[in-house]
């Protein structure tokens, strides 16, 4: 029987950080976990030594952007993120798998692809990427470093833009029925496909994501219905929709899809769904 891998999570409480930590902790002796507080640390070697693995989720995200604040993405998410993947190569880590962003490419409507141009327009995607590219300067045979950009999060108490859809669901007693294509994934999904670079031993830039698109209307009322919840969806709204220039309406209803590789199918939609809004 082969040896369990360590692994080391960066940023001891992130939602997808503790997640993949339970999720690895269901395979008995194939992973030992454990989790890295990030605020105030002084890195040094000593603290990953003895890892196979490191999965960097510590980062700045769902907070307001100011002028003000603006340094922070780039001590956090480039400059520390740089500094514990130097460190980690240094204590023999074998791989450096890093939580990146789709934002790095600064779209809100589009199709995204392995060789489409990033192109950020905050500092959050411009201290993700710029985290990226140096760390792309790293992989070696020695050293494999995997960068994982995924689309919308969606989970069971997870933070950002699925909080918002869910509560027009609940609240709201109507909501445009708009087809449209997300690239999404279901935090269980993602758990699987950290599991599978792992176990793999992958490096390169992946997009993980759900096997199918998701629609933003049909999301709402499959949540709407888990709560039983009544919720009339017109179409009237559609043609101002379609041409709206305004960004939290592209946001919401325009297309945002990655090239479907990468995908994972173990949860289909309405499973995820479900398990998102019911539980286990």
């Amino acid at each position: 029987m082969s040896e369990k891998k360590k692994v080391l999570i960066t940023g001891k409480g992130s939602y997808i950080g503790t997640s993949v930590k339970s999720y690895l902790l269901e395979f008995p002796g194939k992973y030992e976990v454990e989790e890295l507080e990030t605020k105030g640390l002084v890195p040094s070697v000593a603290l990953f030594e003895g890892y196979d693995v490191v999965f960097h989720t510590a980062g700045i995200a769902h907070i307001k952007e100011t002028e003000e604040n603006k340094h922070l993405y780039y001590e956090v998410n480039r400059d520390l993120t740089i500094k514990i993947a130097e460190l980690a190569k240094v204590a023999g880590v074998k791989q450096f798998i890093v939580l990146s962003s789709m934002s790095v490419y600064g779209l809100v409507t589009g199709h995204i692809t392995k060789s489409t141009e990033p192109n950020p327009v905050n500092a959050y995607g411009k201290s993700k990427l710029q985290a990226d590219e140096f760390l792309e300067q790293m992989n070696c045979d020695l050293f494999k470093v995997s960068i994982l950009r995924p689309p919308m999060v969606y989970g069971k108490n997870c933070k950002g833009n699925y909080q918002t859809l869910r509560s027009f669901a609940i609240k709201s007693p109507i909501f445009p029925d708009y087809k449209n294509q997300r690239s999404m994934i279901y935090i269980g999904n993602l758990c699987e496909f950290v599991k599978r670079v792992i176990d793999n031993e992958a490096s390169g830039l992946f997009f993980p994501q759900n096997l199918e698109y998701v629609c933003t209307s049909e999301m709402v009322r499959s949540v709407a219905k888990l709560h039983n919840k009544k919720i009339s969806q017109p179409a009237i709204f559609n043609a101002v929709i379609h041409v709206s220039p305004v960004n939290v309406v592209k946001k919401v209803f325009g297309s945002l899809t990655y090239e479907k590789v990468d995908c994972v199918d173990k949860y289909n939609f309405q499973e995820s769904i479900e398990l998102t809004e019911v539980g286990d």
